[in-house]
C-alpha cells in the first residue's frame, strides 16, 4: 500500500544460474523447480503481497505487466492535507471494510504457516495489511505497511480496533449502509461507488483529542517506519535465501529486500503472476497461482 515507484539504479543479474519455468500449475516445472529450491535452502525470508490475498476475495494493484488495475491509491499527503479527500476515503472504506473483514486465509497463507510449523521460515514480512498471515496461524509476521483493521489519530497517536470506528463512522452515516455489498471491490477494502457525493459525509475526529484519525496503514507517499525495515533487515541477514510470493515488488518499499539479498549474495526465487521488477535478481522465477504452487508444494490443498 505505499512508497512510490522509483528508480533505484538497474539491479545486477542475478549471480545463480536462472530457472524460468513455463507455468506454476499444480505438479507442474514451476512446482518442481520451487520444491527444488526450498530443499537447497532451509531457512527462508518469505515477502508476500497483493497477489498472496487475491484468492480470499481481496482485489490487487497491478495486471500481469505491473502496471495498475484501478485508479492510484490516496496519497498521504492528500489524505492529511484535505477534508475532502478524508472524506471520499473513509465512505469507501466503511462500505468495503465488512468484506474485508470478512477475508479468510486461503491455501498460500496456510502454506507458508506449514512451512514455519516445519521450521524453514526464518520470518514472514507482507506488504499486505490484510492480516491473514495471523488469522492462518502465522507467528511473528511483520506487517511492513500496518494493518487495516486498526484505526490511529495523527496528533495524539491513540489507536483503536477498525470495528469501533466502522460503528461509530456508520451512526454518523446511515444512508451509506445501503451500498455495502453493492459496490465494486478494490483493494485493502476500498470500493467503487458508482456518483456518490461525498460532500455530507461525517468523518469523526479523534475521540480523545479532535485530530485526524487514519487508517493505521502507510499509505503511498508515506514512508515505512524504520524499526520494521531494520527488524527485516536483520532477519534477511539471518536467512539463506529469500522467497517472494504474490508481489510484483514495483515499490521500493518490498523490492529493497530483493536487492538487499542479491547483494548480500543470497538466493531469490518469485512466485507470481506476471512480471515483476526484481526478474534480472531472481535465481528461480514462477509464474503462477500463489496458493496452487505453495500448496503443491508445502501439500496443503486450496481453500
Amino acid at each position: 500500500m505505499v512508497g512510490s515507484a522509483r528508480s533505484y539504479g538497474k539491479p545486477t543479474m542475478s549471480r545463480f544460474r536462472q530457472e524460468t519455468p513455463e507455468n506454476g500449475s499444480r505438479e507442474g516445472p514451476g512446482t518442481e523447480a520451487l520444491a527444488r529450491f526450498l530443499e537447497r535452502h532451509g531457512r527462508l525470508f518469505v515477502l508476500t503481497g497483493a497477489g498472496c490475498s487475491t484468492a480470499s476475495g481481496i482485489p490487487d494493484y497491478r495486471d500481469p505487466a505491473g502496471e495498475w488495475k484501478h485508479a492510484r491509491p490516496v496519497q498521504f499527503a492528500d489524505f492529511m492535507a484535505r477534508h475532502s479527500v478524508r472524506q471520499r476515503y473513509w465512505a469507501r472504506s466503511m462500505v468495503g471494510w465488512p468484506r474485508m473483514a470478512a477475508a479468510r486465509p486461503n491455501a498460500a497463507h496456510h502454506a507458508l504457516t506449514v512451512l514455519q510449523e516445519r521450521g524453514r521460515l526464518e520470518r514472514l514480512v507482507t506488504q499486505n495489511v490484510d492480516g491473514l498471515h495471523q488469522k492462518a496461524g502465522t507467528q511473528d509476521v511483520i506487517d511492513l505497511h500496518g494493518r487495516i483493521d486498526a484505526v490511529v489519530c495523527m496528533a495524539c497517536r491513540a489507536e483503536l480496533p477498525r470495528a469501533d470506528w466502522q460503528a461509530e463512522v456508520a451512526t454518523l452515516n446511515p444512508d451509506w449502509e445501503r451500498h455495502i455489498g453493492a459496490a465494486s471491490a478494490r483493494p485493502d477494502g476500498d470500493v467503487d461507488i458508482a456518483d456518490a457525493d461525498y460532500a455530507g459525509f461525517v468523518v469523526p475526529p479523534c475521540p480523545r483529542c479532535g485530530g485526524v484519525v487514519k487508517p493505521h496503514v502507510v499509505f503511498f507517499g508515506e514512508a515505512v517506519p524504520r524499526g520494521r525495515v531494520a527488524d527485516a533487515r536483520a532477519a534477511l541477514g539471518r536467512a539463506d535465501a529469500l522467497l517472494v510470493v504474490g508481489s510484483s515488488l514495483m515499490v521500493f518499499s518490498g523490492f529493497r529486500f530483493a536487492r538487499y539479498a542479491a547483494e548480500a549474495g543470497k538466493a531469490v526465487a518469485i512466485v507470481n503472476r506476471g512480471r515483476t521488477r526484481a526478474d534480472e535478481l531472481a535465481a528461480l522465477r514462477v509464474d503462477g497461482d500463489c496458493g496452487e504452487v505453495l500448496g503443491a508444494v508445502v501439500g496443503v490443498g486450496r481453500a
